[in-house]
């Protein structure tokens, strides 16, 4: 399988995690106590579809991307934030509090392995080197988590009557 099919692969089942998440979390989230703050259907529905806007334009991007390109580094880091988060906050939320999380089951039977079988294509095939995606791939992933309050936010401003 190609690499630019393998992103692709990887796409959809990160697709399915958010459409998981936008059907189930927001009600779970209203049950979950301290572990994690209530959210709005809509604002977190919102902010599901932005960010997976965001992935297809990410995976676009890498599609048409030469190997060391940023769009290349910028697809493996987008990969690493989703298959993180496949372990933590979903396994470990859902290890934690005995009962299970939206976006624990397509996270660990989608993103994590097709993660793995994307992230070991970009390597084996060049298209990524590790000593620069070392320092890369944390810094996509944080600036993918550092972008979900301004999601939120948005969402909140769209839709100020969900609030």
């Amino acid at each position: 399988m190609s690499l630019i099919a393998m992103g692709w692969a990887f796409t959809l089942g990160a697709l399915a995690h958010n459409a998981e998440e936008a059907a189930l979390l927001p009600a779970w989230s209203q049950r979950a106590g301290p572990i994690y703050r209530p959210v709005s259907p809509v604002v977190f529905r919102c902010a599901a579809v932005w960010l997976s806007l965001g992935f297809i334009v990410v995976t676009t991007v890498a599609s048409f991307s030469a190997p060391g390109s940023p769009g290349a580094y910028l697809m493996a880091g987008y990969v690493l934030a989703m298959a993180l988060n496949a372990v933590m906050p979903h396994l470990a939320v859902t290890v934690i509090t005995r009962r299970y999380m939206p976006g624990t089951a397509t996270a660990m039977l989608l993103n994590l392995p097709l993660g793995a079988l994307y992230l070991h294509g970009a390597v084996t095939s060049q298209a990524i080197s590790l000593p620069t995606f070392y320092w890369a791939g944390p810094l996509v992933a944080l600036g993918i988590v550092a972008l979900l309050p301004g999601l939120f936010a948005l969402g909140r401003r769209l839709h100020p009557e969900a609030v």
